[in-house]
């Protein structure tokens, strides 16, 4: 059964982030918790399918004010082939230049830590999004796959990865193929194994920041699920018109 295959190589691939990430993860978390506490963001980027993360990690039930996802159409997909296709991003995230021209639409300050997720760390995106945070003075870490960062060769002019410029890097521990599981009779290997880990490492991220903030006597106001019984019937109303004035200044 290559279904239960998958399951122990996915969790065998979050065994090894918890005994050999944790302490990145708690190092990125305290950057992340004293950008929030000083009222400061976290601006969290990827392109593609490292896109996931940044929509799961604000809003979603249990994440909390502080996270603000830069997300642009044209580095998704709405689309397999034409129009919002696949086709169109893969181009797109590989064009130097083009996050210069994204990044007018927001302010950053000194004070704010920037997140990027790329399994690949080279494409010309999540590269150039990170030395604009640099060269604007911000913390960044990196969410990557390491292996793929130590064989393969810098594709930007600049001659770095996305490893290479991040203040603390993070390894998905996912080879840099990204798929998992071999099929006799056929070449190639199915079942990708990223999406599952940088998620995971993303909502570890979400835990570690709140409970450093809770320890700081923060008050974190949590998106939180309707099924929760004795939340008020407005209370993720008011989440939204919070995060509304903490981003007015920044777009």
């Amino acid at each position: 059964m290559l279904g239960e295959e998958y399951l122990k190589a996915i969790g065998g691939i979050l065994e090894e982030i918890r005994s050999t990430q944790s302490k990145k993860i708690e190092e990125a978390a305290r950057l992340m918790a004293d950008s929030i506490s000083q009222g400061a963001l976290v601006h969290v980027f990827g392109s593609g399918h490292s896109v996931i993360p940044v929509l799961d990690i604000f809003p979603r039930y249990g994440s909390f004010l502080g996270f603000h996802p830069l997300l642009d159409p044209r580095l998704m997909w709405f689309n397999i082939v034409g129009p919002g296709g696949t086709q169109e991003l893969l181009w797109l995230e590989r064009q130097e230049g083009y996050i210069e021209v994204f990044l007018k639409g927001f302010d950053l300050e000194k004070k704010d830590t920037m997140l990027v997720f790329s399994h690949g760390g080279l494409n010309a995106a999540p590269v150039e999004i990170a030395l604009e945070a640099k060269r604007r003075e911000l913390s960044v870490v990196a969410v990557t796959s390491l292996e793929n960062y130590e064989s393969a060769t810098a594709t930007h002019s600049s001659g770095k990865k996305l490893a290479d410029v991040a203040d603390v890097v993070i390894d998905n521990c996912v080879p840099p193929e990204d798929a998992l599981i071999p099929i006799e009779g056929l070449q190639e290997k199915v079942a990708a194994g990223s999406t599952v880990t940088i998620v995971a490492i993303t909502m570890a991220l979400v835990a570690e920041i709140a409970e450093i903030l809770t320890k700081r006597n923060a008050k974190l106001q949590v998106f939180v699920s309707p099924n929760v019984k004795h939340i008020e019937s407005n209370h993720n109303e008011q989440v939204f018109e919070t995060y509304k004035r903490m981003i007015s200044h920044k777009r």
